[in-house]
C-alpha cells in the first residue's frame, strides 16, 4: 500500500508549517495599518485581502510542483501554462474575485529558448482565454538551487467588498455541484510518478498506454492531462467585476492538494456544517490504474487527487439547473453531487462504492 507520504510529501506536516508561515506573515499587517492596501486577516483562506477602498484586491501565488518534471522529461512543455494558470485563478475566484493579471516566475539550472518559448506560449494562451494579462515575470538561471526547474505564479485578482463571496451562509439542504476534470491537475504527483517508476522504470514516460482513438499513446500524455481553468466559468455566474451576480453562489472549493477533505472543509468550516457527496464525477481510469499498481487506499485518493472533481460548488437548491446550464455555455461540465448537512462530516461516496466519513480534525 503507498501513500502520498511515501512519495515524499507530508500534507499534515505542510498544514502545519502553513500556519506558521502565516503567523509570521500576519506579523507584518500592523505596519499598514490605517493605511491604502490595509491586509485582512483570512487564515486558512483561498487567496489573500488588501483593502484599496471599495474593493479588495486579492493575491494567490502557487506552482506545477512536480508536473513540470514529467513535462522536462517528456519533452512537452506547451500545455503546463493551463496547469499553472489554474493554481492560482481558480484559488482566487473562490473568493469572488476576477483575476486580471498574474506574474510568474522560471527558476531554471540552464535556459533552453525551447522549454522558456513553450511555458510561455502555453501561459499567453490560457491567459487570453481567460482574459487575464502577464504584466510581469522573471527567469533566473540558478543551476545551484534546482536541477532542472520550477515554475511559479502570482495572481491579482479585484472584487467589491459586497461581492465577496461568504461561506458562512451555507445552510443544511442546499445542493453541492461538482465541475469535471479529466486530469490530475497539477497535485500528487510525487505519488504519480513513484508508482509509475516503480512498475515501468525511469523512463515510464515513454510507456504506451494506447486507447481506441490514439494507439500510440504513453503514459506521459496521459498525466500531462492539462487543467481545466474554470476561472472564466465561474464568473459567467458571479460576474465580473461591476457585473450583476447571476446565481447566489455560496461556496466554491478549489480541489487541488489535500482533496476534497480538505479543500471542502475551508468552504463549510465556517458555517459549521458538513455535506453528503454521493454524486460525484468518475475519476479519469488511468488514474484509478495507478491507484490500483501501487494499491493505494480509495481514502488517500481522495486525499491526495481531486479525483475527477476539479471545483465544488454549493448554491441554493432552486438554483442547481440554472447553474449547471450556464456552466455548460462555458463548456465546463458539471452535475448535482449531493446536499450540505447539519452534520460537520464530509461523507464521500468513492468511485469504487465505498462510503468515507471525513470529520473537521
Amino acid at each position: 500500500m503507498t501513500t502520498y507520504k511515501d512519495s515524499g510529501v507530508d500534507i499534515t506536516a505542510g498544514d502545519k508549517i502553513s500556519k506558521a508561515a502565516y503567523s509570521a506573515a500576519a506579523a507584518t499587517f500592523a505596519s499598514r495599518k490605517g493605511m491604502i492596501g490595509a491586509p485582512v486577516y483570512e487564515e486558512g483562506g483561498y487567496a489573500g485581502f488588501l483593502d484599496m477602498g471599495d474593493y479588495y484586491l486579492v493575491m494567490t501565488d502557487d506552482g506545477t510542483g512536480t508536473k513540470i518534471d514529467v513535462a522536462l522529461a517528456a519533452g512537452n512543455c506547451k500545455t503546463l501554462g493551463s496547469d499553472l494558470l489554474a493554481m492560482v485563478t481558480d484559488d482566487a475566484v473562490c473568493t469572488g474575485a476576477e483575476v486580471i493579471a498574474v506574474s510568474n516566475t522560471i527558476d531554471i539550472a540552464k535556459v533552453d529558448p525551447k522549454i522558456i518559448g513553450d511555458l510561455m506560449e502555453g501561459l499567453s494562451k490560457a491567459c487570453t482565454a481567460q482574459k487575464i494579462v502577464i504584466p510581469a515575470g522573471e527567469i533566473a538561471e540558478v543551476p545551484g538551487a534546482v536541477h532542472s526547474a520550477t515554475w511559479s505564479a502570482t495572481a491579482i485578482g479585484i472584487v467589491a467588498k459586497n461581492r465577496v463571496i461568504d461561506t458562512k451562509h451555507i445552510s443544511p439542504g442546499d445542493t453541492v455541484i461538482a465541475l469535471k476534470e479529466n486530469g490530475a491537475r497539477s497535485n500528487g504527483f510525487s505519488l504519480i510518478r513513484k508508482i509509475l517508476s516503480e512498475k515501468f522504470g525511469k523512463i515510464w514516460w515513454k510507456t504506451l498506454r494506447p486507447t481506441p482513438d490514439t494507439p500510440t499513446r504513453t503514459w506521459g500524455d496521459e498525466v500531462l492531462s492539462p487543467s481545466v481553468v474554470y476561472h472564466a466559468a465561474i464568473l459567467e455566474l458571479i460576474g465580473r467585476y461591476g457585473e450583476k451576480r447571476k446565481i447566489n453562489v455560496k461556496g466554491i472549493a478549489h480541489i487541488t492538494g489535500g482533496g476534497i477533505p480538505s479543500k471542502f472543509r475551508r468552504v463549510l468550516k465556517r458555517s459549521g456544517h458538513g455535506a453528503v457527496l454521493d454524486h460525484l464525477f468518475t475519476p479519469p481510469e488511468w488514474l484509478t490504474e495507478i491507484s490500483a499498481m501501487g494499491k493505494v487506499t480509495t481514502e488517500e485518493c481522495y486525499r491526495t487527487w481531486c479525483m475527477g472533481n476539479g471545483m465544488l460548488i454549493v448554491v441554493d437548491a432552486e438554483d442547481a439547473k440554472e447553474t449547471i446550464s450556464i456552466l455548460k455555455k462555458s463548456h465546463v461540465e458539471a452535475q448535482e453531487c449531493g446536499t450540505t448537512t447539519e452534520d460537520p462530516a464530509i461523507v464521500v461516496h468513492g468511485y469504487d462504492g465505498s462510503v468515507m466519513h471525513f470529520r473537521a480534525s
